[in-house]
Order: C-alpha cells, then structure tokens, then sequence
C-alpha cells in the first residue's frame, strides 16, 4: 500500500527535498533543550522586515560549546560539552549533554545575530518582505 502524504498531490511539484526535511525534523526530536520562538514587534510599521526570535534554555553551555549555522535554508543549533575529568563530583545531576536543534527556515529568512546571556541564547531572524513576480511565459506554436 502506497503512502500518501499531503506532498503527493499533483500540483505540488518539487517538494520532495521539502518533505525528507520534515520527516527527518520530526524523527530527531527529543524535546531538549526547550526553546520559545516570538514574533518581535515592529517599530516602524513600513518597510520593516518581520523579525522573529528563538530562544533556547541552554544553561551551563559557553560560547565555545555552541554553534549556530546555516545548512541548505535549515537553521542548525548544535551544543557539546567537554568533559572535564578534573572534578570528583559527590553527585551528578547535571549532566555534560550534547544537542542539535533544526529549524527549516523559509525563502529568504536571514539570520541577523545570536547572542549568549543568562543561558539563553537567542537567534533574531529576518524576513524581508516578498517582492511579488510575474513572469509572462510566451507560448511557442511549431511550424
């Protein structure tokens, strides 16, 4: 039996890529580190760009253990934490843990900045407004 998803539909043409995106997404998702994603209000309400934050909880990681990049329009938030073999812990509830959170971003979000403090890093994202295309296709008749 085939399986149908809502990209099978004959209208919807080259979305494949799209659709292993959001299987794989969805497969890798184990809830940590938690994360808020906020609509920032515009000041100027012309000709400002929508901005939008996502803030990840990442209490105990430092600069150096972070990193935020972007791979084929996917926002990729990746932490590890060295071990320091030099503590002699009594008891370990926090643990040394790595994660990565991907975020598919749509055409044309730009990353602007991210910025560590107070364990949470946050990571401000643009979206430009669209210019609006049209293209005139012009119909070829054989002779």
């Amino acid at each position: 039996m085939a399986r149908i998803t809502p990209f099978t539909s004959p209208l919807l043409l080259g979305f494949d890529a799209m659709e292993k995106t959001l299987e794989r997404i969805a497969k890798g998702n184990d809830g940590y580190p938690p994360y808020n994603i906020e609509r920032i209000r515009r000041d100027d309400p012309v000709g400002t760009p929508e901005r939008l934050r996502i803030t990840l909880a990442v209490a105990g990681f430092s600069e150096d253990d972070l990193d935020v990049t972007i791979e084929e329009s996917q926002l990729f938030i990746r932490g590890r934490q060295a071990e320091t073999g030099e503590r002699d812990y009594l008891h370990r509830g926090i643990a040394a843990r790595q994660f990565q959170r991907v975020f598919v971003l749509a055409e044309g979000m730009q990353v602007m900045k991210a910025e560590l403090k107070n364990g949470l890093l946050s990571v401000d994202l643009i979206r430009p407004e669209p210019q609006r295309m049209v293209k005139k296709i012009n119909i070829l008749v054989p002779e």
